[in-house]
């Protein structure tokens, strides 16, 4: 059994009312058996695609990481790693990396450590592709602002892509999480970041081009210091 996001039952739920509804229609309507055949066919595998796209397959995170441990917050590709002199979220120089989500992976984002949600900020913008640099840039977002329980502030930010068109994060500052937690959503392609401090003892274990599972693959180590 596929377990299906409920960040999408609006697609899903409702697409396959709709599925059902045509479907009954042109078996009560058409009476030829082969366009009937052709219609149901056609209209199951749009909806198979949409639930496709919407399943929210369990992960258990990994329990021998160390405790300041970084795990993708996305399925995806490694599209960028790159260092910031300046990013809003750490307030200073910051190490950004950027995961591209095409439609064929799974959607759901997912918490790369135990956090507490800081602060969440919305911001309009465009749907350029999201394979392209500038999108990232450019296109609308949302800013999850975290702190880590040794006071490391970090951020995820969900980017959305030329095709999606609703970020999904329905919790409020001050709400916590485990690692490797269901988060939030961007409906169909688009592009999660994970941002840290640019601090010496900070190793990052991807590179351009590299493919990462959210809650199981280990993107940095941040040392733990206690606050």
């Amino acid at each position: 059994m596929i377990r299906l996001a409920p960040a999408g039952i609006r697609e899903w739920g409702g697409g396959g009312v709709v599925a059902i509804v045509v479907t009954a229609a042109v078996w009560w309507l058409v009476p030829i058996v082969w366009v009937n055949w052709t219609v149901t066919s056609i209209v199951a595998l749009a909806w198979f695609c949409t639930a496709w796209f919407f399943r929210d397959p369990f992960r258990r995170p990994c329990t021998s990481l160390e405790i300041g441990a970084m795990i993708s917050p996305a399925d995806g590709t490694v599209s960028a790693v790159e260092r910031l002199e300046h990013h809003e979220f750490i307030d200073g120089p910051a190490i950004v990396v950027r995961i591209f989500l095409s439609v064929l992976n799974v959607h759901v984002n997912r918490t790369p450590c135990a956090l507490e949600v800081v602060r969440v900020d919305h911001r309009p913008g465009r749907y350029l592709d999201a394979r392209s640099e500038e999108s990232a840039k450019v296109n609308e977002c949302n800013l999850i602002f975290c702190r880590r329980d040794d006071g490391l502030e970090f951020g995820v930010r969900q980017v959305s892509g030329a095709i999606a068109r609703r970020i999904v994060f329905p919790f409020q500052p001050s709400a916590r999480f485990a690692r490797g937690i269901r988060f939030g959503m961007i409906k169909f392609g688009s592009t999660t970041e994970l941002v840290l401090p640019d601090r010496d003892d900070i190793v990052v274990h991807v590179g351009v081009g590299d493919k990462v599972q959210g809650a199981t693959t280990l993107l940095a180590d941040v040392p733990w210091r206690e606050a």
